[in-house]
């Protein structure tokens, strides 16, 4: 698994629209559906997590993350790395880390996409996990 890999798996999904709970690439994603996917079409262990709110609270996506066999935390993020991010409260929404961009399906967009990691959205995260086969 590399991160080009992992990366080429998200970007496969752009366009694919946002539906809560969706996990259907090229149909429905949300931010933790494209996530699974791309561990999913990279080989990787993940336990998917079904019947969460629009908006997680008590640090439920955190504890998540933490749970997956496939991710570690970790204190600098690089190319492949899950991101986990705030817009208000609780950590409530995850993207792929692409370099200069993210890669997310995002309720604002409407679908998957990709655009500049600028500082607003760097202002978000509150962590990044590494999968753990990443070479």
């Amino acid at each position: 698994m590399t991160a080009d890999n992992l990366i080429a798996s998200a970007r496969a999904c752009i366009g694919t629209r946002f539906q809560h709970q969706g996990r259907i690439p090229g149909m429905a994603l949300d931010c933790a559906g494209l996530i699974i996917f791309v561990a999913a079409d990279n080989g990787a262990e993940y336990r998917d997590v079904q019947g969460y709110s629009r908006t997680p609270s008590h640090q439920q996506l955190k504890g998540a993350l933490d749970d997956q066999p496939c991710l570690i935390p970790v204190d600098v993020r690089q190319p492949g790395d899950v991101l986990l991010m705030r817009f208000a409260g609780d950590p409530q929404h995850l993207a792929l880390f692409a370099g200069q961009t993210i890669i997310h399906s995002y309720e604002g967009a409407g679908q998957v996409c990709e655009h500049d990691l600028d500082a607003a959205w760097a202002a978000r995260i509150v962590r990044a996990y590494r999968f753990k086969d990443l070479s």
